[in-house]
Formats: structure tokens, C-alpha cells, sequence
């Protein structure tokens, strides 16, 4: 997701409790995503819009974070 910042992200999650917390539930919004994209989980168009704009509402904020 951001190969240039790999250390930044790994030292950010060490010492920003709050960081490592967006950083988690992103990935889990993903997995759930990934899911109801390839139909382990039946999902709703309406329910994946909504996991997708929550997961770019974080990714704007891992972005600000890391600038």
C-alpha cells in the first residue's frame, strides 16, 4: 500500500497506539471486503459501499499521518 513508507508505517505502529489501531482496522476492512468480492460472504451492494468508503475515509488518514 505505501512501499516507501514501510519503516515509518512499522515504527509508527510501535509508538502510536491510535495509528496502530487505524492501520488494523483497515486491514480488517479489507479482508471483509475481499470477502464479499469473491462471495465467501453474501453482501449487498449497499454493505460493500459502505466498507469501501470507510476504508478510504481510514486510508486518508493513514495518508495525512504519514505526510
Amino acid at each position: 500500500m505505501f512501499p516507501n513508507h514501510v519503516d515509518a508505517i512499522h515504527q509508527l505502529k510501535i509508538e502510536n497506539k491510535e495509528f496502530s489501531r487505524i492501520f488494523a482496522e483497515y486491514h480488517d476492512l479489507t479482508r471483509e471486503i475481499h470477502r464479499g468480492e469473491t462471495n465467501v460472504v453474501e453482501m449487498d451492494d449497499f454493505h460493500m459501499q459502505d466498507l469501501r468508503k470507510r476504508r478510504l475515509q481510514i486510508l486518508d488518514r493513514v495518508t495525512k499521518i504519514l505526510k
